[in-house]
């Protein structure tokens, strides 16, 4: 179906064609070339990290991240259930087993005090995702992994640019993965990045995911590895969208603004900012009153060219993570009263006016 107004797309508007007609004509297409380098180089300096490596999509940059840290068999990952499911697959993938934590009504961010409560003698790592663009409490979830001498992971797939007391989000754990999928705020098309101020890590994460290819015999691998490069097409499309990721950020800041005032006299409630945080709201949500609610306002959006997405089901909920009875009650509810809007950074005042001009009209407002 063709809507009107689609949840995401991006803006390509920039230096893209320009760049990846260079890599045609240099005929450099593959994981070599100079795009790769200056898109790492840009982003990892962009977000206030030493080194930033990129891979062929967020889901394998959290894999390679787990990796990297050498998780396994036997240990435990705690990670928010309210998340989109590649945040805990590449636990399982690596042998892991995730725990799964509520989030805090407020923010819909991992509750830090569930998590506290989950930690066991397994516990190794805790993984924190910046769901929508909002910042997790990162000095609480910090003070615990310092407690405990555990791991920090960031999952800034959806927060690109947000930050945490004038921190950019990305900067505060061991390692932190990106994505830049199609609908995320700067896209390659597909393509994903991880971060890291070690040395340590940043070699084991080269080293992982070129193969295993050793850097002191040509093709001769001294581990197993995989396939995780980034094209330098993909990073030459990742370099034009940085360039303009400040003007993205802040045409989806006003669409945000736009959405607030306009929904504030109707019986929804905004997923606003709390604290000291720079929310970049890669997804504008809202809260309804109940799951059938939210279901018909759905189908009426639909109907009048507007797509909407629900928010994620909670991972725990899932048939491959539901052998034992789990309750995350937070987590459970924004998942069942949760919606989407489209929130993409073309969109101009009178697109939301439209779309929130039809959100009172089921209201009967």
């Amino acid at each position: 179906m063709m809507y009107k107004y689609a949840v995401y797309q991006p803006s390509l508007n920039g230096n893209e064609k320009k760049y990846v007609n260079e890599c045609l004509d240099s005929t450099w297409i593959s994981s070599k070339g100079k795009f790769v380098n200056e898109f790492e180089k840009a982003f990892s300096g962009y977000i206030g990290v030493k080194h930033g490596t990129g891979v062929c999509n967020g889901t394998v940059a959290i894999h390679l991240a787990l990796v990297a840290l050498g998780l396994g068999k036997g240990d435990e990952v705690i990670v928010p259930t309210f998340t989109y499911i590649a945040s805990a697959n590449p636990i399982l993938q690596v042998g892991a087993t995730p725990v799964f934590a509520d989030s805090r009504a407020d923010t819909w961010q991992l509750d830090a005090e569930d998590v506290k409560a989950k930690i066991t003698p397994k516990t190794k790592a805790i993984m924190v995702v910046h769901l929508y663009g909002h910042p997790c409490d990162m000095d609480a979830i910090m003070a615990i992994a310092k407690d405990f001498n555990l791991f920090v992971i960031e999952d800034c797939a959806e927060a690109i640019g947000s930050e945490y007391n004038g921190k950019k989000v990305g900067s505060f754990g061991d390692v932190a993965c990106f994505s830049f999928f199609g609908n995320k705020t700067i896209t390659c098309g597909e393509g994903g990045m991880v971060l890291t101020n070690s040395d340590y890590l940043y070699g084991r994460l080269v080293h992982f995911k070129g193969q295993g290819l050793a850097k002191y015999r040509e093709y001769w691998h001294d581990t197993m590895g995989y396939n995780y490069r980034m094209t330098n097409i993909e990073a030459a499309i990742g370099l034009a969208q940085f360039e303009q990721v400040e003007d993205f950020i802040s045409r989806k800041q006003n669409v945000a603004r736009w959405y607030k005032e306009k929904l504030k006299n109707l019986p929804v409630k905004f997923h606003d900012a709390v604290g000291k945080v720079r929310h970049t709201w890669w997804m504008c949500s809202i809260l309804v009153g109940s799951e059938s609610e939210r279901e018909d306002l759905r189908n009426y959006l639909k109907d009048q060219g507007i797509e909407t997405r629900p928010t994620f089901y909670p991972i725990h909920t899932m048939p491959i993570y539901a052998q034992k009875y789990e309750r995350h009650p937070v987590a459970e509810d924004i998942a069942l009263r949760g919606i989407n809007l489209p929130s993409y950074p073309a969109l101009e005042e009178m697109d939301v006016d439209y779309i929130c001009e039809k959100i009172g009209g089921f209201y009967g407002k």
